[in-house]
This record gives C-alpha cells, sequence and structure tokens, in this order.
C-alpha cells in the first residue's frame, strides 16, 4: 500500500466519523433505533473511487468504529455490524468502479443479486409467517413487500444509469451492488446480534423478529443509495479535473 493511500485512510476514517456525525439529524432506523440515517456515506465512496478499494474499505471501518462509539458506544456491535458492513461496502465500490462492465456482466450480476438476495430474505419471512407485529405495526408480509420493491427498484436503477448516464456506469453498479452487500449484512448481523445480547441497558431489550432483517436494509439501502449516486460523481469528476492522475485506469 502506498503513503498517500495511508494517508488517506485516515482522512477518510476522520471525515466520516465527524461529518456522519453532524449530519445524521439525530433521526435513526423506526426499528430500533441502532440504524442512522446517513448521507455521510458518499464520503468513503468517493474516496474509493479515488484512492481504490482498501483505501474506501478501511477508512470507512475506522470511521465508522468512531462514529459508533460516540452514537451507542457498544464496541463489539460496531464490530460485528458496522466494520463488517462498511467494508464490504465500500470495498466493492472502489473494486467493481475500476471495472470495464458491458450489458453482458451487467445482467448476469443483476440476475445473480435477485436470485441470492430473494433466498437469502424472503425464504425465511415466508417461513415465519405467524410473526407478530411487535414495534413498528408493519407485519412480516409489510416487510417483505417493502423489501421486494427496495430491491426491483435497484435493479431498474441500475439499467437506467447503465442506458442513460453510461459515463458514470461503473459507479453508480458498484455503488448498487456495495450498498446491496452492506445493507444485507447490517441486517443479518443486527437480527443475530439482538438474539444473543439483549438485556433491560443493553442496545437491544428484547430479540428482535426475524423480518427486521428486511426493515434494516431497506433502510439503510433507501437512506444512503440517494447521497452516493446524486453527490458522488460531481465530487469525483472536480477531483479528476483538478488531480488528472487520480482517474483510474478501467480493467486495472
Amino acid at each position: 500500500m502506498k503513503a498517500v493511500e495511508i494517508a488517506m485512510i485516515g482522512v477518510c476514517a476522520a471525515l466520516y466519523a465527524v461529518v456522519g456525525r453532524l449530519t445524521d439529524l439525530g433521526i435513526v432506523a423506526p426499528v430500533v433505533g441502532v440504524v442512522a440515517f446517513w448521507p455521510a456515506a458518499v464520503i468513503p465512496a468517493i474516496f474509493a473511487v479515488l484512492f481504490g478499494p482498501w483505501t474506501g474499505g478501511i477508512g470507512a471501518s475506522i470511521g465508522i468504529f468512531i462514529r459508533d462509539m460516540l452514537f451507542h458506544g457498544d464496541p463489539f456491535l460496531s464490530l460485528s455490524a458496522g466494520i463488517t458492513s462498511n467494508f464490504a461496502m465500500f470495498f466493492l465500490i472502489g473494486y467493481i468502479s475500476r471495472k470495464e462492465l458491458d450489458w453482458k456482466k451487467i445482467s448476469f450480476g443483476i440476475a445473480i443479486g435477485v436470485v441470492v438476495t430473494v433466498v437469502g430474505f424472503l425464504l425465511p419471512t415466508i417461513l415465519l409467517p405467524t410473526e407478530s407485529i411487535g414495534f413498528t405495526g408493519l407485519s412480516a408480509a409489510d416487510s417483505t413487500l417493502l423489501f421486494f420493491a427496495t430491491v426491483v427498484g435497484s435493479c431498474l436503477l441500475v439499467v437506467a444509469i447503465a442506458f442513460f448516464w453510461p459515463k458514470w456506469r461503473n459507479f453508480g453498479v458498484a455503488s448498487i451492488i456495495g450498498l446491496g452487500v452492506g445493507s444485507s449484512i447490517i441486517g443479518v448481523v443486527l437480527w443475530i446480534y439482538s438474539q444473543l445480547f439483549f438485556s433491560p441497558t443493553g442496545v437491544f431489550t428484547s430479540a428482535v423478529p426475524t423480518y427486521f432483517i428486511l426493515l434494516w436494509f431497506v433502510w439503510t439501502f433507501a437512506t444512503e443509495i440517494p447521497f452516493i449516486i446524486v453527490l458522488g460523481p460531481p465530487v469525483i469528476r472536480a477531483c479528476y479535473k483538478a488531480f488528472p492522475s487520480l482517474a483510474p485506469k478501467l480493467g486495472e
């Protein structure tokens, strides 16, 4: 790893932690307030594109840990859910954005993503239809519909970006795939954590229903993708103009 990449990891981590804590507006997921409103997701996405997947992934991991200690103060929860999801998310954004994508690869990726997602999330919900409505007023079926709508919307967004915004096709597809994987990790790990570590004084006061996995996925994805897709390209384009050497060679 180059010295500039190590330095940028520190800058990315600091910006991610500070800006993230200042811009979450105190808004958290309506299902057990653990996952915050997070426009700061665009920061490590930009670093991942400019300086590579390791810079984005490691910088985001360090930054989210610092933020979590300021937010909920549970280091094990941050290590299990926050760091793993953020590293995977922004590593993938940095990695995929530097690859040459054609329609065949995009279509194949969408198909695989849909199959894995449906099997991984819809099946547990269908097998547990009697779970109580619980904290949110949403049933397992409601949560499934929200999740399904998010997945379908993501696929359509991939196609729209690839067709109408070809210059930023790689970044758009990478962002959706990376955020989809990261959101999945958050949903699953938070659910597992709630089953194992709930207490009257803890982050989780009781074990949460399985369908919360879907709700956390929808919340995380829906509140972060607009900022990454809308704010990322103009900032990255400006950086490329100021520092042409940062522009990656596709396929490397």
